[in-house]
């Protein structure tokens, strides 16, 4: 083998070391090798990976998508919010959320923790009705109860299995008697209460209304099933619009068929007490359950105008949440009509849009061509030079420093040669 050698001072004299030249060849080798690797060529293509859809995140109370209370900065408190100068609201109101609005013109005229979440408890049958009233759209068409129909807890109209109703005697029941086995019957002729709550929610996105989430038609209790007074305002609202929901709502007593032999037809009453105790009244839905306490959404019109009050979380006392809500419509009929409001309700989402999405998922980036590139900021380029975690500048530097002692080396070497 052929030897080099380089000089070393040990022990007061000099002696050889030698390398040998295979050694020195494939070092050289290597550090060639490194710098093909390391040295910029074409960038290699990703391969195609398909964008995942952002799943959008529950937003907090009062906020939608795009993180701002919706109808209103004002609307994002639990306080109570009043017009400047209005005069004093009305006394003894025991719901711990609500709201007053115009239905018209969309003005809220009054809230207390608008957008506070509560059990909605039968109020949510409105919901049910604006879904699937335009879904069930042959009133006529006759429905046979089934066990699991009317097997059903709270409030029920008295529908019998195997008893013939039309779709027209179910919305009287679910709407004006409160009834749980005809909303749970109204579920299934739809296609099933997964579906009906599945379209429910989706009607709720569509409105705006992010504080709810219905589990059950009914309105009976159900895993996170909740809502807000300015939800159910919104909902009222898009309910009152439908020609079918108000007659619904302001028909003051139904009749269920006789169901032969063993069944008589009876009558049963509207449950909305405002209907008979406030001139004007246009309609609205009262529920209760131990969870939601009181609930009650109560309309009126005087002369043109029209308003909604909306209670969660309320009792009956000092008086019943019917003339609590008499009470609170007088008050705002009486506000002058130019009276600024402290929110509004909002117009429901445009149905070619696409969905939204929280301001929290940030939008899947674009790369830019060539030519939209712009000088990246100091931080950025640091990362940008990398190539598998490994920065090709500190790459570059260590064979700089590796050649360089090299052919150090070899100077010495070839100084000290005899």
């Amino acid at each position: 083998m052929r030897w080099r050698t380089v000089e070393d001072v040990a022990s007061g004299a000099v002696r050889r070391r030698q390398w040998p030249a295979a050694g020195i060849a494939v070092l050289v080798s290597v550090l060639v090798s490194v710098l093909a690797v390391t040295a910029p060529g074409p960038a290699l293509a990703a391969p195609a990976a398909p964008v995942p859809t952002p799943t959008p995140e529950p937003a907090l109370p009062g906020q939608g998508p795009g993180g701002e209370p919706v109808g209103g900065i004002r609307l994002g408190t639990v306080n109570v919010q009043v017009p400047a100068g209005a005069p004093a609201l009305p006394a003894n109101i025991s719901a711990r959320g609500w709201v007053l609005a115009d239905l018209d013109s969309g003005d809220v005229l009054a809230a207390r923790d608008a957008h506070g979440r509560f059990p909605p408890a039968s109020t949510l049958k409105v919901l049910t009705a604006l879904t699937l009233l335009p879904r069930l759209t042959d009133k006529k068409r006759v429905i046979a109860c089934v066990d699991a129909d009317v097997d059903v807890d709270g409030t029920r109209v008295g529908l019998v299995p195997r008893g013939r109703y039309t779709v027209d005697v179910l919305f009287q029941s679910m709407l004006m008697a409160s009834g749980n086995d005809a909303a749970n019957t109204l579920a299934r002729v739809y296609g099933g209460v997964p579906k009906t709550l599945a379209a429910m929610n989706a009607e709720a996105r569509r409105l705006q209304a992010f504080d709810t989430h219905a589990a059950t038609p009914s309105g009976l209790d159900g895993p996170r099933q909740l809502t807000s007074a300015y939800d159910l305002a919104l909902i009222s609202r898009a309910a009152l619009a439908r020609a079918d929901f108000q007659r619904y709502s302001t028909q003051r007593k139904g009749r269920i068929p006789a169901q032969k032999p063993k069944f008589g037809a009876f009558e049963f009453a509207n449950g909305n007490r405002l209907l008979y105790n406030y001139p004007g009244a246009i309609g609205g839905k009262n529920g209760f359950t131990d969870a939601a306490r009181h609930t009650f959404v109560g309309a009126a019109r005087r002369g043109s105008r029209r308003l909604v009050v909306t209670f969660l979380h309320g009792e009956h006392r000092p008086t019943s949440l019917s003339e609590q809500a008499a009470r609170m419509l007088d008050w705002g009929f009486s506000l002058r009509p130019a009276v600024a409001p402290v929110g509004t309700l909002v117009e429901p989402a445009d149905p070619g849009a696409p969905p939204p999405t929280p301001s929290a998922a940030p939008a899947t980036p674009v790369p830019p061509t060539p030519a939209e590139s712009a000088p990246l900021p100091a931080g950025e380029r640091d990362r940008a030079t990398k190539r598998n975690g490994v920065p090709t500048a500190a790459l570059a530097g260590g064979i700089v420093g590796l050649t360089a002692l090299l052919w150090a080396g070899m100077a010495v070497a070839r100084r000290r040669r005899p």
